[in-house]
């Protein structure tokens, strides 16, 4: 796995826009991370007890907070502290961007509403995450991504037909959302800065971009008068596709979203006949009889090792692959010679292993800056300009400020 060094003069297409993250857990720092690997500066503003994300430990190691919190500072501060809104109100001020993720109503209660804080930078782009949004009768409910992974739909649809609804195991909701409001901040910056326009509320629930992700099933609905059942690895709309155990007992994953690559398919594996034969000769009446294409294309692949299968499956140029553990990544030649996992740099731990900045620009590409700061790394650099020494120094000393050497 390729390593990565932190070059702190690297320059991102980004440079020059402001970020301030006031969110906690997962959504808000994927969005800020998407803005902070493309060179934007990205100053998370953590409660006394760090983001809530810095929790989620292994082996005692912040390994969240080391991937989605790389490329940003950290300023730490006491919320419930008389001080706190006059802060973040100063932060604000010259910011492009700020993020948020508390409940409903609690920027509004801080004294730091959306009208006021526009008011006094009016090209400032708010944008508030919340399980629900900010309108409707669910607003003040907490939301949580798993909530909304049941309450979208996706949970219904995902798993076996004889089983209960399966959610996923990672963090599916927020991180969809938090790619939905990267993209929204750049557009709303783009409305000031291009436009010319003023800056503007950004409502981003964490249940809107989980219902855009799930494809036509209320329409297919609609339709039918029927809900799409648990398929497992099946899909409703293209068959063969699934995944196959091997005789090495590994698994392998088929798709053929084309007709021209369910031809190829059978043809590959002698199974030619069942090109002509009316069962199977298209892809509807494949998916009627997806119980018998599955035995006869498991069957082949179960006769054959993975790495058998892989061979021979490329030389026949249908789209087959492993089905891979983190393990399997690690040592993987396509995954190392990509760099789609990268080694950087960690003071704890020597190294660890990281996703790759995801969108690879020709002329201006993202980098890696700085590591994930320690809470409170840069309380001192961004508050004292604002503030004065003497006044931080008062805020360090009754603990209503944390910086690096308090922690």
């Amino acid at each position: 796995m390729h390593r990565k060094s932190f070059n702190a003069s690297h320059a991102g297409p980004l440079r020059g826009v402001k970020v301030v993250d006031l969110s906690r857990l997962v959504a808000g720092n994927m969005l800020t991370l998407q803005l902070a690997d493309f060179g934007a500066d990205v100053i998370k503003v953590e409660p006394l007890k760090g983001d809530t994300l810095r929790a989620f430990r292994t082996n005692g190691a912040e390994v969240f907070w080391k991937a989605y919190a790389r490329n940003k500072k950290s300023v730490c501060i006491d919320f419930r502290h008389e001080t706190a809104a006059s802060m973040i109100a100063s932060l604000a001020r010259d910011a492009d961007v700020l993020v948020e993720s508390f409940k409903p109503g609690t920027l509004e209660k801080m004294g730091l509403a959306p009208h006021t804080l526009l008011a006094a930078n009016p090209k400032l782009v708010i944008v508030r995450v919340s399980g629900w949004g900010q309108t409707g009768p669910f607003r003040h409910r907490p939301g949580f991504g798993t909530l909304v992974e049941g309450y979208s739909g996706f949970a219904a649809m995902n798993g076996f037909s004889d089983r209960e609804p399966v959610l996923p195991p990672m963090f599916l909701g927020d991180m969809t959302a938090g790619l939905y409001g990267a993209h929204a901040a750049m557009v709303a910056l783009w409305e000031t800065r291009v436009n010319g326009g003023n800056g503007q509320v950004v409502d981003l629930s964490l249940f809107d971009p989980m219902i855009s992700i799930l494809g036509p099933q209320v329409a297919n609905y609609q339709l039918t008068g029927r809900v799409k059942a648990r398929t497992g690895s099946r899909s409703s709309t293209t068959a063969p596709r699934n995944t196959y155990r091997t005789a090495d007992h590994k698994w392998l994953c088929v798709s053929t979203s084309t007709q021209t690559m369910a031809e190829r398919l059978f043809a590959a594996i002698g199974c030619d006949g069942m090109n002509a034969d009316p069962r199977y000769h298209t892809n509807t009446t494949r998916l009627q009889h997806v119980e018998e294409v599955d035995r006869v294309v498991g069957g082949f692949i179960k006769a054959r090792t993975l790495a058998e299968n892989l061979a021979f499956f490329e030389r026949a140029e249908v789209t087959a692959g492993p089905v891979y553990e983190a393990s399997d990544l690690a040592e993987d030649d396509y995954v190392s010679e990509r760099e789609s996992l990268v080694e950087i740099e960690d003071e704890e731990l020597g190294h660890v292993a990281v996703h790759n900045i995801v969108a690879r620009l020709s002329e201006t590409p993202g980098g890696f800056m700085r590591p994930a700061p320690k809470k409170g790394q840069h309380s001192r650099e961004i508050l004292a300009p604002l503030l004065g020494a003497r006044a931080l120094d008062e805020l360090i000393d009754c603990g209503a400020v944390i910086d690096s050497a308090s922690v």
